[in-house]
């Protein structure tokens, strides 16, 4: 039984990019696996995320681009305010405006960009550049 699915997610994901797979499939498919594989997506870090429904629950087979360098979830869940994501920027992103921090804001998840711009706080779950 996995304690932590985002993250295990997220390793699986890492280690197949390192190795130079092209895809990788991943379970169990839940909605916020599916929402950051989506942002991801958008961001041209990994390709595409297509459900593969089977008896005992969903899998996602994730297309890899080759663009993921690194990523992984945050740990404890830190509150953050609207204006602290530059402390949290600085933590887990290698450089200034290079990377994506992953948050759960009463609006749903986004990054931080994104909460930024509707000056949003939030919980922080991940990370990827």
């Amino acid at each position: 039984m996995l304690n932590d699915p985002l993250a295990a997610t997220l390793a699986k994901i890492m280690n197949a990019e390192k190795v130079g797979k092209k895809n990788v499939v991943v379970k169990p498919a839940s909605k916020i696996i599916k929402k950051i594989l989506a942002m991801m997506n958008e961001n041209n870090y990994t390709g595409e995320a297509t459900e593969i429904t089977s008896e005992r629950g969903g899998e996602l087979n994730v297309n890899l681009l080759g663009n993921l360098n690194g990523c992984g979830v945050i740990k404890p869940r830190f509150s953050t305010k609207q204006n602290g994501f530059e402390k949290w920027e600085k933590r887990y992103l290698p450089a200034n405006n290079f990377g994506l921090l992953f948050v759960s804001t009463p609006k749903g998840i986004m990054t931080q960009d994104q909460a930024k711009e509707k000056k949003m706080g939030g919980k922080l779950l991940a990370y990827c550049y």
